[in-house]
């Protein structure tokens, strides 16, 4: 039976997501920047919280895990290479691991570049990455830790992943990054039908997340670049748009 995902909203912009393993009913939670908004639903959907799943050590993602884990037992899994600058981790994980939700296999995938310890999760029914602020939809992470090499080289270790793998990224940025994908790749005709297919979704206040991963492949400079200069060349233009 397969892993189910829910977003929920969290801080400003960012989205936390909350798993639910529909053999076992296992729970756990990707990112908690905020323990609040989680605490609400958790409470609403039995009040239990088996994992929590962190895939960096910046504030908005792990800001609620220490009082998720106090207020439910979950225990916390994160990158071991991050340890010394998150919280407790029970679970510390390394590239190539892996760690069960319920009766759901996560592979573990190290992608440095935007911090140098940054994992993502990968599962397989249905085929779903959870890669914090790695791969955005229509953009990819800014190098805060990591080089342009290190992104260039982890954005390619999804190449042998589906085009049907959902992509659940931290952060709802699609609009504006749609905005600065046009400016760099004007021409691309899929690309501008999901720019306005994101403009549209935004009007009406609705999530552009999940995207997929052959959508990305089809739409995404980042993801399109062909090299390593021309991938830092787009980060640098990003960083001042």
């Amino acid at each position: 039976m397969p892993l189910h995902t829910r977003a929920i909203p969290v801080l400003s912009d960012n989205y936390a997501w909350l798993l639910r393993d529909e053999e076992t009913g296992t729970i756990a939670v990707v990112d908690p920047g905020d323990a609040a908004p989680i605490e609400a639903v958790i409470e609403k959907e039995g009040g239990r919280l088996d994992l929590i799943l962190l895939t960096h050590h910046h504030a908005d993602h792990i800001g609620g895990s220490t009082a998720l884990r106090a207020r439910y037992g979950a225990k916390v899994a994160g990158p071991a290479a991050e340890q010394h600058r998150m919280p407790d981790l029970d679970i510390p994980l390394k590239d190539n691991d892996t760690l069960m939700v319920g009766a759901s296999v996560g592979n573990v995938i190290a992608v440095p570049g935007h911090t140098s310890g940054h994992i993502a999760f990968y599962f397989s029914d249905p085929p779903t990455l959870f890669c914090g602020d790695t791969l955005f939809s229509l953009g990819c992470g800014r190098l805060f830790e990591g080089t342009a090499e290190q992104m260039f080289h982890t954005l390619h270790r999804f190449d042998t992943l589906p085009d049907t793998t959902l992509v659940y990224c931290g952060h709802e940025y699609t609009q504006s990054n749609a905005a600065f994908a046009l400016h760099a790749t004007p021409d691309n005709a899929a690309l501008q039908k999901r720019a306005e297919d994101v403009r549209h979704l935004r009007a009406k206040g609705m999530p552009t997340v999940p995207s997929s991963l052959g959508l990305e492949r089809a739409t995404n400079p980042f993801l399109r670049a062909g090299t390593v200069k021309a991938l830092a060349a787009l980060r640098l233009a990003k960083d001042t748009f």
